[in-house]
């Protein structure tokens, strides 16, 4: 008898093991349940940050021009349209790039700040480019009156960039196109009272804007790379005091001079055929090929996810101050061309 009772109680305890819930169990299942799909949210928004952080492509000029005009050859268009097309098609590829625009977005994400210093680049450019056609390419003298169209395209793309609503920036810009492509439609037919004037003069006025970019930027992506935090540098005879960038910083500062570059690189292509026999005539055509060819060589890929600062002659490269040699070389090339536009 008591053999059987003890069977019994050795059988009973087994069958309570069987169904009493081990901790270690539940707590397993919970932890997959959370960390699950948190992973999968974390491989599609890095997907998705990738994506959105390709800098666009480079576009024809020529054949862009071409396209919106409806023309079959260049010869059918007036000196000028390919010019303002360009501004119009850098305005569009910010507005219709992968991902959009993103400057105003409420909430872009603790990654997402390379695209926006990468837009914030072109913007410049574009705002000196429709300032140059609205004040000096559209009018012949100085008390010429200015294009309608044109005064209301430089407004619009000074608008904040990074406005949300009230005007949101996409509206914005939206209509200084807009206005670009009725400016660019007259342009084209005679007798509608738009006009553009590829003279050294006029070219020389936008140099001068375009070699203060170039030297600020210069500027920023050297003091992303120097060793110590603060030196002096004369400039003009001036001294000034470098602040080193700091490290948080560095990616944008590069981005923005990538953006500005890119957007660069396809005016001067448009003023190499609009200024076709304004170069020609002063000589300056290998001096603008060699610019452009310096703006192309600062869209070379980057080979590494994040921008690397590296120290003199060390492992890793130096993304700053190799921008910074394609910017330099093409500002003494511009400084150049400035002389040559400049001669009788």
């Amino acid at each position: 008898m008591v053999k059987k009772k003890e069977t019994k109680s050795w059988q009973k305890s087994i069958s309570d093991g069987q169904h009493k819930p081990n901790p270690r169990k539940r707590g397993g299942k919970l932890k997959w349940i959370v960390l699950l799909p948190v992973s999968l949210l974390l491989i599609v928004y890095s997907g998705y940050v990738i994506y959105i952080s390709e800098t666009p492509k480079e576009f024809d000029v020529l054949d862009k021009a071409v396209e919106t005009a409806g023309a079959e050859t260049l010869g059918q268009l007036k000196t000028g349209y390919i010019f303002g097309n360009t501004l119009a098609m850098i305005g569009e590829t910010l507005l219709h790039k992968k991902g959009g625009y993103l400057s105003n977005d409420v909430f872009p994400g603790p990654l997402i700040d390379n695209m926006p210093s990468w837009e914030y680049g072109v913007i410049v450019m574009l705002r000196d480019g429709a300032s140059a056609l609205r004040n000096q390419f559209s009018r012949s003298q100085s008390q010429s009156r200015e294009n309608a169209d044109l005064s209301r395209v430089e407004p619009y793309f000074y608008n904040l960039h990074d406005s949300y609503m009230f005007p949101a920036t996409e509206d914005e810009y939206g209509a200084g196109i807009e206005h670009l492509k009725n400016y660019l439609r007259d342009l084209n037919q005679r007798g509608r009272g738009a006009e553009f004037f590829a003279r050294a003069d006029n070219l020389d006025f936008y140099l001068q804007a375009v070699l203060k970019r170039l030297g600020d930027y210069s500027f920023r992506l050297t003091a992303s790379s120097v060793q110590t935090e603060r030196y002096v540098e004369t400039v003009d005879g001036k001294s000034i005091v470098v602040t080193k960038t700091p490290w948080t910083d560095v990616d944008d500062v590069f981005w923005e001079a990538r953006g500005a570059t890119w957007a660069l690189l396809h005016i001067f292509k448009a003023i190499e055929v609009d200024f076709s026999a304004t170069l020609k005539s002063k000589a300056a055509g290998e001096t603008m090929t060699q610019i452009i060819q310096e703006l192309e060589d600062s869209q070379a890929e980057t080979l590494s996810p994040v921008i690397l600062n590296g120290d003199g002659f060390g492992l890793f490269a130096n993304y700053s101050l190799t921008l910074a040699n394609h910017i330099a070389r093409a500002t003494a090339a511009t400084i150049d061309l400035r002389e040559l536009m400049l001669r009788g």
